[in-house]
């Protein structure tokens, strides 16, 4: 992985949790501001969808981004918490939110279907 998965977590329910540290050396700030490196949105939601995967035993993949905020920048060397809670009634749908130092830095709807699903 291109970042540090240091521990992960089944909250209460089928909520999950992770311990994130993005290394300064990775290649997603190439190029992502020179001189002033950001973490993309589209690595912030690789990040979610890493731990969303993991609840589920057969591959899934991407069906829907929905409802995505980017409150904060993520920065190298940034320590981060990510969560995602399944939506009732709702199979696949997790609402996440990543966090630095208890702050809000993005959220958001993911829903995931098995990979060979023919749902577009």
């Amino acid at each position: 992985m291109w970042y540090d998965l240091s521990i992960q977590k089944r909250l209460e329910g089928e909520s999950l949790s992770a311990d994130v540290h993005v290394p300064g050396g990775s290649a997603w700030f190439d190029g992502h501001f020179p001189g002033a490196p950001v973490l993309p949105g589209i690595a912030q939601l690789a990040m979610v969808f890493d731990l969303v995967r993991q609840a589920f035993q057969d591959p899934v993949r991407v069906k829907e981004v929905s409802r995505v905020r980017f409150k904060q920048m993520i920065m190298p060397e940034d320590r981060l918490v990510v969560v995602a809670e399944p939506r009732p009634g709702r199979v696949g749908t997790y609402a996440f939110r990543i966090t630095k130092n208890e702050e809000l830095v993005c959220s958001g709807t993911m829903t995931v279907v098995p990979i060979n699903s023919a749902e577009k």
